[in-house]
C-alpha cells in the first residue's frame, strides 16, 4: 500500500473516531472533572466555600478548551522531543561502536 493511501486511510479512521461519539451522544453536554467535583462537594456539604478564587477565569468554555488542548500539545511535543533525543543518542552511540 502506498504511503499516501495509508495516511489517508489513517486520517479517515481518526476522523471517524472523533465524529462517531459526537453523533451517538448528540445533544449531551460534555463537562469536565472540575464541574463534577464541584457538584459532589456542594451535594455533600452545601455550606462549603473554596479557600481561594481563581486568578483569571477564561471568558468562555471554548477558551478553556483551547488552553487545555494547547497544554496537551506542548506536553506531547516535549515528550516526543525527549524520546527522539534518546533514540538519536542511542543510534549515534551504536554508529560509533561499529
Amino acid at each position: 500500500m502506498k504511503a499516501f493511501n495509508k495516511n489517508m486511510t489513517l486520517l479517515l479512521i481518526i476522523a471517524f473516531l472523533i465524529i462517531l461519539p459526537l453523533i451517538i451522544k448528540a445533544g449531551s453536554e460534555f463537562g469536565g472533572a472540575d464541574g463534577m467535583a464541584e457538584e459532589a462537594i456542594t451535594e455533600i456539604s452545601p455550606e462549603y466555600e473554596p479557600w481561594i478564587d481563581p486568578i483569571w477565569e477564561p471568558p468562555g468554555g471554548e477558551t478553556e478548551s483551547l488552553l487545555f488542548s494547547l497544554q496537551a500539545a506542548i506536553g506531547a511535543g516535549i515528550m516526543a522531543y525527549c524520546f527522539g533525543y534518546m533514540k538519536g543518542k542511542k543510534d549515534n552511540k551504536n554508529a560509533y561502536n561499529r
